[in-house]
């Protein structure tokens, strides 16, 4: 009998209107296009707008993947959201997505380990679907990191942008789905990637902090480490994988892992030059383009990888 898998059927996202290119960041800060370039591979982002929120951003995208996958959000068992920017401490994003879709009674709630969050959150979706708790789910990264960057420190307020991804799954018997996912954390590298506030520790939302140098350094070993797990869970080797769909951090990160494992660049999907880094958001929203465009078949076999704050990292194996 063929194996129970969590496949993804549709695909959405959303991004902010407003585009604020380095140029106009020059402007604002000790900058200039060709710093933020040659060090991240970064040209633009987009910035969310007042009354444009985490929750309305990732309503969006889900409508769109649902459309996509042509599944009406009442057939929906299960929503989660990775986010580490939610509207309020509570209720969870997914609650108020669920709400503005109509859906009066599933299972919602949020994830939160920042840059892995949607790795996070697909893996949970696809452990609860195959023991049975839905054969529908929603799972969304959605992010508005405007809103904790502190915009005079050049080193960080160029680096994120906002936006929000979106995935349908459904429960199907064969040899399409998530395949492997494998994930990590090691809490000793806070200070490395944080933000200094918070409801209990200081009553504040704060602001993002972080050592860059160092956090490149991990960055590279852990996410090629975590793809090699991923890839060996199923004798995969490179030469196997269609595409890899990675977080949208930087650009030499991107391609210091892609060469570390002898990946073709032109394997790797890219967004970051247009998009920055959308923390839980960067990984569903480079795979949505990616479907859209033709880039990503049916019977693709695609690598999805991330890493963020805590530190916490993941990679899925997934045939589409």
């Amino acid at each position: 009998m063929a194996e129970r898998r969590s496949v993804i059927v549709g695909t959405g996202s959303c991004l902010p209107e407003r585009e604020v290119t380095n140029a106009e960041l020059s402007t604002r800060v000790d900058t200039s296009d060709d710093w933020i370039v040659e060090r991240t591979g970064i040209r633009s982002r987009r910035i969310a707008a007042e009354g444009e929120t985490t929750s309305t951003l990732a309503t969006v995208a889900a409508r769109h993947a649902l459309e996509a996958a042509g599944v009406e959000a009442g057939q929906i068992g299960l929503i989660i959201v990775a986010t580490a920017t939610p509207d309020y401490t509570f209720p969870s994003v997914a609650t108020q997505v669920q709400a503005a879709l109509g859906i009066n009674d599933c299972v919602a709630f949020d994830v939160q380990a920042v840059c892995s969050g949607f790795l996070y959150a697909l893996s949970v979706a696809d452990s609860m679907m195959k023991g049975g708790t839905t054969d529908k789910a929603l799972v969304i990264g959605a992010e508005t990191f405007s809103r904790i960057l502190d915009w005079e420190d050049r080193t960080t307020c160029v680096l994120f942008g906002d936006g929000a991804g979106a995935v349908v799954l459904d429960a199907q018997n064969g040899d399409r789905g998530i395949l492997a996912t494998r994930l990590h954390a090691d809490g000793r590298h806070r200070e490395m990637l944080y933000v200094d506030g918070g409801p209990s520790a200081t009553g504040t939302v704060g602001k993002l902090r972080m050592r860059g140098k160092e956090v490149f350094r991990h960055a590279v070993v852990n996410l090629a480490d975590v793809l090699v797990e991923t890839m060996d869970a199923l004798g995969l080797t490179p030469s196997d994988i269609d595409w890899v769909v990675p977080h949208q951090a930087n650009m030499r990160i991107l391609q210091g892992t892609a060469k570390k494992l002898g990946l073709a660049p032109e394997k790797v999907v890219v967004t970051v030059d247009r998009h920055a880094n959308t923390s839980a958001a960067s990984v569903p929203l480079a795979l949505d383009e990616a479907v859209r465009d033709g880039r990503v078949k049916q019977g693709d076999m695609v690598v999805l990888e991330a890493m963020g704050g805590g530190f916490t990292w993941g990679a899925a194996a997934v045939r589409f």
